[in-house]
């Protein structure tokens, strides 16, 4: 479509050049009035001829005229679909995107896609889940369109873009704006309208860490505490800080994982004890802790310990076998 808009500018380059050109030879005009004849011809104003034509300059003037008039005309017309198009794309593009974010459920929301927002959602979508960004910045949502990301225009602290991101199927919001005012503003508005959302929020400066909590947040992280406690934790253990890089870093590219893994009802693994199930023998993966539904966690279970239906294993080993152990706990796969 483009291209069209650049062959009009082109033909009317041309036409301009054209006439000009043949007031100049068919009529001894000076460039000036050759051009000006040219202008008022295409543009169909017609002031008045700059000295009497001849039989050569009407019929000239003629061709000029519908040349240049249809010249217009074809610019005018691929301008006008240009921009329609855009707009018809633009909302076309719009509807689908809330068609599939609609089509979701058991996603995460991500609320800020800063510094801190951007690299949560890339590690959640790098493990398979669908992720949601509320953000109020347009060029934020532009290049999250362009990498294929849903996104909701608008501000997190308004019903209208929760429900948009479908908060009321979510499974988890995360609250990481750059304010911590904001994000205390956000879990109120989230938990009023999904009091069983699990809800992660941002903090950043000393004492926020209470008010979120207060506010409604499952848990409270502050990046720069832990960016401060993991560069203590290089240099005192060097070699158990390089260990859980190791486990937690991407799925994609490290063979060893650690990994949370709940028990459906359908898992045919539901009853039998740890020893028998086969995860440490056939799978190869080390069951870390088992956490039962009431909260409590037993780490380092003995080998006698029934797996039973709502427990969440805590499980580290291969990625391969850690894929294959989720499905045989969804009841996918026996």
């Amino acid at each position: 479509m483009f291209s069209r808009i650049i062959l009009g500018i082109a033909g009317g380059i041309g036409v301009i050049v054209m006439g000009t050109l043949g007031y100049r030879l068919l009529e001894n005009y000076t460039w000036l009035e050759a051009l000006y004849m040219t202008v008022i011809t295409v543009t169909t104003v017609g002031f008045g001829e700059v000295r009497p034509l001849g039989p050569e300059g009407r019929i000239f003037t003629i061709i000029l005229m519908l040349t240049g008039v249809g010249t217009i005309f074809y610019l005018l017309t691929a301008f006008t679909q240009f921009v329609v198009e855009g707009k018809l794309r633009q909302v076309m593009g719009r509807r689908s995107l809330e068609r599939t974010i609609r089509s979701i459920k058991d996603h995460y929301i991500v609320c800020g896609y800063g510094r801190i927002g951007a690299l949560v959602t890339e590690m959640i979508m790098e493990s398979g889940r669908e992720v949601v960004v509320i953000d109020d910045k347009e060029e934020v949502t532009r290049r999250l369109e362009s990498e294929g990301i849903n996104y909701v225009l608008g501000s997190a602290t308004e019903d209208e873009s929760l429900l948009a991101a479908g908060v009321e199927r979510a499974k988890g919001l995360i609250a990481s704006v750059s304010s911590d005012a904001g994000n205390v503003y956000i879990v109120l508005t989230a938990k009023d309208m999904r009091p069983d959302l699990f809800i992660i929020a941002r903090a950043t400066e000393p004492g926020s860490e209470r008010k979120l909590k207060h506010a409604g947040a499952d848990k409270v992280v502050s990046p720069y505490f832990i960016g401060a406690r993991r560069m203590a934790q290089t240099v005192l253990r060097p070699t158990v800080a390089d260990f859980i890089d190791l486990t937690f870093h991407s799925a994609t590219d490290q063979p060893l994982r650690m990994e949370e893994l709940p028990v459906g009802p359908q898992a045919p693994l539901a009853g039998v004890s740890l020893k028998d199930s086969g995860i440490r023998q056939k799978l190869d993966l080390i069951v870390l802790a088992v956490k039962k539904p009431d909260g409590t966690m037993r780490f380092n279970p003995p080998a006698d310990t029934l797996v039973e239906v709502g427990d969440t294993l805590v499980a580290m080993g291969p990625g391969t076998s850690m894929s294959k152990l989720g499905k045989i706990l969804k009841g996918d796969s026996a």
